[in-house]
């Protein structure tokens, strides 16, 4: 098993106990959900101890240019009068470098555990969600931007928060959402066992069907970001071609062509949504 450390026994332990835990959020009523996406991975933290997430070390040059090839597609709908909101954070390294340039950044996130003991800006404000509210003024942000969030969200939930993210925005904003192609999946734990999602990623996406659900909520127009800090703004439908030829593929075929580059690269979704 390529890129892991861990011993097939620890990998199946801990893919027994994702798909449990997750299993949980799937089968759940939507008012339960509000409770459980924070205390399931709470418990599988606790549970799977040598999880990545805890044994992971990330120096501060390898943070510093995760926030910078971020920033390379970002900054350029940025300026000094600009609202921004983060949808899960993290660590909040991004938001805080993108307080430099705005107004007014909000961080909105399930829990605050991670930043527990932040001095934060004046223009910066964390504010706690059940994992689809958008706690801010409506018609308010100018950027709104999500990377690796959207997977992990019940399917429901994550239109509903698409929802409320619209409605967060000026008319004219954008929204930068960034998540894995499913025809390069399963991205989670489940990719050691599986050919479909059954971990955390409650749904992997494909273009197609992301950009369907952001006409859906009433972006005006959908495109797609560069890759790997190469700045482009591309329509959505070649990639929607080149998603009708991948899943024309055997699975075993499209998961060896995925896998090679340049697909890695080409795959992974980073739409833009213009209100």
């Amino acid at each position: 098993m390529r890129n892991e450390s861990r011993t097939p026994e620890q990998l199946r332990e801990h893919y027994e106990i994702e798909k449990e835990l997750a299993s949980r959020l799937r089968d759940a009523s939507r008012q339960e959900r509000r409770h459980l996406y924070s205390s399931v991975y709470d418990e599988l933290y606790r549970r799977v101890t040598h999880h990545p997430q805890l044994t992971r070390k990330t120096s501060p040059e390898q943070r510093a240019a995760a926030v910078s090839k971020q920033m390379n597609i970002l900054s350029r709908f940025l300026d000094k009068e600009c609202t921004f909101l983060e949808v899960g954070p993290g660590d909040c390294a991004l938001s805080l470098e993108v307080s430099k340039l705005a107004k007014q950044v909000y961080s909105v996130d399930v829990s605050d555990e991670i930043t527990k003991g932040l001095t934060p800006p004046q223009n910066f404000r964390l504010i706690l969600s059940d994992g689809c509210s958008i706690p801010v003024p409506p018609n308010s942000v100018n950027v709104a931007y999500s990377n690796q969030l959207m997977e992990h969200l019940h399917p429901d939930d994550a239109f509903e928060q698409l929802q409320n993210i619209y409605h967060a925005l000026i008319p004219g904003g954008v929204y930068i959402c960034i998540t894995p192609n499913r025809l390069g999946g399963p991205h989670d734990i489940s990719k050691h066992f599986d050919t479909v999602a059954t971990g955390f990623h409650l749904k992997e996406y494909t273009v197609s069907e992301l950009s369907h659900s952001f006409q859906q909520v009433g972006f005006s127009k959908v495109s797609i970001a560069g890759a790997k800090g190469i700045w482009t703004n591309i329509p959505v439908f070649p990639a929607v071609l080149c998603e009708r030829l991948l899943c024309a593929l055997p699975y075993s075929f499209r998961k060896s062509i995925a896998g090679s580059l340049p697909f890695p690269v080409l795959l992974v979704i980073r739409l833009i949504g213009i209100k």
